[in-house]
């Protein structure tokens, strides 16, 4: 276990960076107001979470090292929403509507809920 932690902490440890860097360069750039880095990392993260969880269950090339170095460290550290996306998409493959949506419905509102509490409970500090 402890070597499949440290596997997907170094693919944590570049998807990190990277998701950092994409931040910094859309700091530079300066578009608009509008968050691009973290829009653009979930959105990339998912597609690229897609094609290895893909290659996994067709061609079983992915080891489960590879698997935690790729799926869980780099696409972890790079984005936890192309996580959130694909465990929605296996709740509705699986047609588990009813967890589909709690699961969507309460990740948005209660993570914006605790955000705000969060927020509000250091500036009462």
């Amino acid at each position: 276990m402890l070597k499949a932690m440290i596997i997907a902490g170094c693919g944590g440890f570049l998807g990190t960076c990277l998701r950092f860097l994409t931040g910094k360069f859309y700091s530079v750039v300066g578009l608009t107001a509008f968050p691009w880095g973290t829009f653009t990392v979930n959105l990339v993260g998912s597609f690229i979470i897609g094609i290895f969880f893909g290659l996994a269950e067709k061609t079983q090339l992915i080891s489960p090292s590879m698997n935690a170095f790729l799926i869980t460290g780099f696409c972890g550290g790079f984005t936890t929403f192309s996580s959130f996306s694909h465990d929605m998409l296996s709740l509705a493959d699986s047609k588990s509507w009813l967890y589909f949506s709690l699961y969507v419905v309460l990740s948005f509102a209660l993570g914006l809920l605790l955000v705000w509490l969060g927020r509000s409970l250091i500036k009462t500090v």
